[in-house]
């Protein structure tokens, strides 16, 4: 997401020089528009503030994988007042970070950062890391999320290229409309050369640009009149062109596997004891395809079986 803090505002530095063709500046000229527009129209978001530290900052990547802020809010201030620290989450069962979890959905990143808390505690003393390699290295961080916590939290300069990033390069610089459906090594070599040099800068930098794509570079109603590089822009000065690629089809969720996921997680997150086969077995119709996501819940270690048919958040 972006930067707790806020450095002085500067005109940033030249790009890194590795030039591409529809930029040969290396993003010199895009940096210190995207960056005054963010200055002035960020929001004021609580992962942003100071006080909510690099575990903040943590906690907020996790969540909003796939997930609107909208629904992250409520669920990101209950989690951090419940768990301010990762050693406070360390000390649960796992169960009860899928329970808080609620219907943030891809449970599974709840474990995630359960596991990441808990070698934290083990591995750093309880402190987030500032080395990206040490990031890295924890269970449940990729690529993104390392640069992410490194770049936000301890204004480092990493490339973060989540949807929103890629999709404003994709149109500012490249000229389509969308980026590829999976970032590319050709994406992350631009997100390099776009970087500035300053660490402070290209840490603003990477919030900004993010922030463009979340609100006037959108998806589907980008509003080109309030973009601080319209007028740079490779794809509205090319007319728009419209998408070239394999259709983008929306995710579905109703009668799928993972709606019927959802409903047996919420009988477990609701019972604080162990519930019977039969209280699972009321919340969806198709045997084979219930029997089939709760099998699929228990291979990926949200759900617990004891015996006598009975299930369970996981104890550990």
């Amino acid at each position: 997401m972006t930067a707790p803090t806020k450095p002085p505002h500067s005109t940033p530095p030249s790009g890194t020089g590795e030039a591409t063709a529809a930029d040969p500046s290396g993003g010199a000229d895009l940096h210190l528009p995207v960056i005054a527009w963010f200055d002035e129209h960020a929001r004021d978001l609580p992962w942003r503030r100071p006080e909510a530290g690099a575990w903040g900052v943590m906690v907020s990547e996790f969540m909003l994988q796939q997930t609107p802020v909208s629904r992250v809010l409520p669920v990101y201030e209950q989690w951090l007042a419940r768990w301010p620290r990762p050693a406070d989450l360390a000390r649960e069962a796992p169960g009860e970070a899928v329970r808080a979890w609620g219907r943030l959905g891809y449970p599974r990143r709840a474990l995630r950062l359960h596991g990441a808390a808990v070698a934290i505690t083990e591995r750093h003393g309880g402190d987030v890391p500032s080395d990206h390699a040490q990031l890295l290295a924890l269970p449940g961080i990729g690529e993104y999320t390392a640069a992410a916590v490194a770049s936000f939290a301890y204004q480092q300069r990493h490339a973060v290229l989540d949807t929103n990033v890629r999709r404003v390069f994709a149109r500012a610089v490249t000229g389509v409309r969308y980026p590829p459906n999976a970032t590319t090594a050709a994406e992350r070599r631009l997100a390099r050369a776009l970087l500035p040099e300053d660490e402070r800068t290209a840490a603003r930098w990477a919030a900004a640009s993010m922030e463009l794509g979340a609100l006037v570079c959108t998806a589907k109603n980008e509003t080109c009149h309030r973009c601080p590089i319209a007028a740079q822009c490779a794809w509205r000065l090319a007319g728009k062109p419209e998408h070239d690629g394999p259709p983008r089809r929306g995710q579905t969720y109703a009668g799928t596997d993972r709606q019927v996921r959802g409903k047996l997680l919420a009988v477990l997150r609701e019972a604080h004891a162990p519930v019977p086969q039969a209280a699972l077995d009321a919340v969806w119709h198709e045997p084979v395809q219930r029997a089939r996501a709760l099998d699929g819940l228990v291979s990926d270690g949200l759900v617990e079986p004891l015996p006598g048919g009975m299930y369970r958040l996981p104890s550990a």
